[in-house]
């Protein structure tokens, strides 16, 4: 059992300390016993306080579990009086066993020597007070801490959800208005095609976790599912180039993470091309990060400081959002004006190899 689990579990996280902190009690009384050179038999007298001294706190955590919720004056009075009370009460059984034991059945002239001298063992159960409330502090802390991780792990999960499902019906609008338009300029078997085509990339996006992230080679296969829906559109328009590494083939990313940036391209690029335009997708790792880069041949775009000045769709939005998500401010995005025309986008994230 790890040390977290046994923490979690109170009750026995609780008599582990209870009997580690008594046995530690009784080594160092031991150790103080050879200092002053005790008989060998004062063993059994550490021994038996020991063992007294843990019988006797127990039913203090049970009190004090009582009162946990009261009010701190009443919590300290409570706490101060019961420690006193035990701590006296267990001093009387250590003189009993030193006297019994160790002098051979003395006993004192009057019944108040029993009770004298008793301030050292006050001190111990105080201490022992000390740190049950300090342990349970602790625990509390720790659960409510969990909570809080739970609860931001939670609404973390679901802003990825909801930013990546964005995606379905931003992309569904866009195809099925395609469709439309095939329908009306009576092009039915190309129509068709695209629907059969739509319901499988519909069919993948549904089948794949939201928040898991997929290897780029998935990835990839999910792309060209989606460029097979352009395709029927654009036919021999549209050109696609891929420049992917092995290595940067078992990247882990987030699924669909460049479906919305080659969109764009096609939306904004190829789309206003006579002769169409040419799509370039590249992956490599370098310095132990990932290097995405989407780039088009079209015209370009207006950019500030490596984005858009005027952008108003969700796509590249929806991207830096779901990347900002994922890896806070362990990411870049960039955008550029390609060489000799047309818009890149180039993504760097941590490099994530996929498990076979």
């Amino acid at each position: 059992m790890n040390w977290q689990a046994l923490v979690d579990n109170r009750q026995r996280f609780f008599w582990v300390l209870q009997i580690s902190g008594w046995i530690g009690y009784a080594l160092v009384n031991y150790i103080g016993s050879k200092v002053f050179e005790m008989r060998d038999i004062y063993v059994f007298v550490i021994v038996l306080n020991a063992y007294a001294g843990c019988l006797m706190t127990v039913p203090l955590r049970y009190l004090y579990r009582r009162v946990w919720n009261a009010k701190p004056w009443i919590l300290i009075f409570v706490v101060f009086s019961v420690s006193y009370i035990t701590g006296t009460l267990w001093s009387v059984v250590q003189k009993y066993n030193l006297w019994e034991i160790y002098r051979h059945g003395y006993r004192p002239e009057e019944w108040f020597y029993y009770l004298q001298q008793g301030l050292d063992s006050v001190y111990i159960v105080l201490c022992w007070s000390g740190l049950y409330f300090g342990i349970k502090y602790y625990q509390l802390l720790q659960s409510e801490r969990q909570k809080a991780l739970k609860a931001n792990t939670m609404a973390h999960e679901a802003q990825l959800k909801m930013l990546r499902y964005q995606l379905n019906p931003h992309f569904l609008f866009n195809t099925l208005n395609a469709i439309s338009t095939l329908i009306l300029v009576e092009e039915n078997k190309d129509a068709n095609q695209m629907v059969s085509r739509l319901s499988d990339f519909l069919r993948y996006t549904l089948n794949t976790d939201p928040i898991k992230k997929v290897p780029l080679e998935q990835e990839l296969h999910a792309l060209q599912l989606y460029l097979e829906i352009e395709k029927v559109r654009f036919d021999e328009r549209l050109a696609i180039e891929l420049d992917v590494t092995e290595q940067a083939k078992n990247a882990l990313v987030p699924s669909l993470i460049l479906q919305p940036l080659i969109e764009n391209s096609i939306k904004y690029a190829i789309a206003h091309m006579d002769k169409g335009g040419k799509i370039e997708i590249k992956a490599q790792v370098f310095a132990n990060e990932l290097l995405l880069e989407v780039g088009d041949n079209g015209p370009g775009a207006e950019l500030t400081d490596g984005q858009l000045s005027n952008a108003s769709g969700v796509g590249i939005a929806n991207t830096k959002d779901r990347l900002k998500t994922l890896y806070e401010n362990n990411y870049s995005f960039v955008l550029s004006n390609n060489t000799p025309s047309g818009l890149k986008a180039n993504i760097r994230v941590p490099f994530e190899k996929a498990e076979k």
